[in-house]
């Protein structure tokens, strides 16, 4: 691009200025007008922190398992429900001035885009867990309203952190109170079972199994002793009575009665303790003073009974010992009897037991299990008391206000400056491409190259287009009546940018003095 060709062009623009200050001109009033007409956007916020559990989680658990942040993120979704946010906006009354009252959804979406939530994570210098800090900024056309639905969100937060931090502990020390009496009564009544089975059969019980099979052993050797003194005895007299058939008399050397058979008994124990004691010792003493007792009884006996004639008396001796071993033989049908009865009602609870320890088993097995649930219901509501405790003292994640909200002193949107600067940019660029339109569509020959392009020869010389003094005077009042208002609209857009907080403050405070006196 040659010196020609920079001329040419910056002719075109001086001759198009008109259009290009008026489209400039327009779009920067639009611009300007839409900057002071969008109504001003106050956005306050308030700062929670989160710590992170206070007391060690090997030491003692808090009953909520979920983490702080987690459980920040469940609230959150809680207050913007449809219910907290009518509640809220009715509340604040943050929709009062309306002349129509918006409908519930509509209340409901607008309050939820206003509402902001940011996370800022902070980083535990010592390695330990992290904090952090969560923004929760309300967005409004008055700066104090903002102020006051952004702390009433924090507030509610916190609540609702509380409550269910303490709720959930009391419901979980409430569940495991429940689970220990109930399996305490569960407990209670099986072992009452098992009590009852045990006295109903306590003849066939597993623990006393041992004793009754010494005791079925014990008996079956008595009847085994019973059984061979029966043969004895039956061998004795079967011998008494053939030896007094064929002679008439006894076998020499057979005691007669009981106190005979005691006196051969002690007779032989002397004779036994003579081997190894001497005469002079207390056994042998004694054994003499019962066997000198025991002859003098006998003696005196004898000496009282009628001796009519010797037949007489053999005869007695024979019917006494008969009758002596005719009664021991009933005693012992008698004791083999009860020991047979015995050894019977001990097979009998001896094959009962293998049933009663199987149900005995399955007894002491559900208490067993019922035993262990209950140890670990005590265990799991002493760690839910302790849990309890913890969140009460907000030691298992405390959530607290590390800044509450302010009013804000300037309105967050709309940015008026940077609007009017962008329609200025905006049409600028608009009135450049208008110009170029309509450059793009004018045909006329206006420099040497296109009339040498449309001769095909290169012409001799050109003759430019001389204008008149009255034209170039009309040229410039007509440039200058279209750059000096382009000029003066950014310069009174600075003038109010600069006035605007000043003209604010001073109409809110006339309108605060004016609702006052009124």
């Amino acid at each position: 691009m040659n010196g020609a060709d920079v001329r040419f062009y910056t002719s075109i623009l001086m001759r198009r200025s008109p259009y290009l200050a008026a489209i400039t001109a327009a779009v920067l009033a639009i611009a300007v007008a839409v900057a002071f007409v969008l109504p001003p956007v106050y956005r306050a916020s308030a700062k929670i922190l989160v710590e992170a559990p206070q007391i060690p989680a090997d030491l003692a658990r808090s009953t909520v398992a979920i983490q702080a942040v987690q459980q920040l993120q469940i609230i959150r979704q809680e207050i913007t429900t449809r219910n907290d946010l009518l509640k809220l906006a009715d509340k604040l009354e943050i929709y009062a001035p309306s002349k129509e009252p918006p409908a519930d959804e509509d209340i409901v979406n607008d309050m939820r885009s206003r509402i902001t939530f940011e996370e800022i994570v902070l980083g535990a210098p010592d390695g330990g867990p992290a904090a952090s800090v969560f923004s929760v900024a309300f967005a409004a056309a008055e700066p104090v309203l903002a102020a006051e639905v952004a702390n009433e969100l924090v507030d509610l937060i916190l609540f609702k952190q509380q409550q269910q931090r303490t709720g959930r502990a009391a419901e979980t020390v409430q569940f495991f109170n429940q689970e220990v009496a109930r399996l305490g009564l569960d407990l209670n009544l099986i072992e009452a079972e098992i009590l009852k089975f045990k006295n109903e059969n306590s003849d066939t019980l597993p623990d006393s199994l041992e004793f009754r099979r010494n005791q079925q052993t014990s008996r079956q050797e008595r009847l085994i002793s019973l059984e061979r003194e029966e043969s004895d005895l039956l061998g004795k007299r079967s011998s008494l009575a053939e030896s007094y058939a064929l002679t008439g008399q006894l076998p020499e050397g057979e005691a007669a009665t009981p106190e005979q058979q005691m006196l051969l008994q002690l007779n032989r124990a002397l004779a036994d303790q003579l081997a190894i004691f001497s005469e002079t010792s207390p056994n042998i003493l004694a054994l003499r003073r019962r066997i000198t007792s025991l002859q003098e009884t006998l003696q005196g006996r004898q000496a009282q009974e009628a001796q009519p004639s010797s037949k007489k008396k053999r005869h007695s001796t024979f019917d006494l010992q008969v009758s002596y071993i005719d009664e021991r033989l009933r005693a012992i049908a008698r004791e083999r009897a009860a020991i047979t009865e015995s050894i019977g009602a001990l097979t009998k609870s001896i094959t009962a037991t293998p049933a009663s320890e199987t149900v005995l088993n399955s007894f002491e097995r559900n208490r067993a299990n019922l035993q262990t649930q209950y140890n670990t219901a005590i265990a799991r509501r002493a760690e839910a008391l302790m849990g309890e405790k913890i969140d009460k003292r907000s030691d298992g994640g405390r959530f607290s206000i590390l800044e509450r909200a302010t009013p804000p002193e300037s309105p967050e949107t709309p940015k008026r400056f940077r609007i009017a600067l962008m329609g200025a940019v905006g049409g600028v660029g608009l009135a450049v491409a208008f110009v170029a339109l309509l450059e793009f569509l004018n045909g006329t020959i206006r420099r040497p190259v296109e009339l040498a392009s449309m001769l095909g020869q290169k012409p001799i010389a050109t003759i430019p287009y001389i204008s008149t003094a009255e034209e170039n005077r009309f040229a410039i009042k007509r440039t200058l009546a279209a750059v000096l208002p382009a000029a003066a609209v950014p310069a009174l857009l600075t003038a109010i940018h600069y006035l605007y907080l000043p003209l604010s403050v001073m109409a809110q405070s006339a309108f605060g003095w004016l609702a006052a006196m009124g």
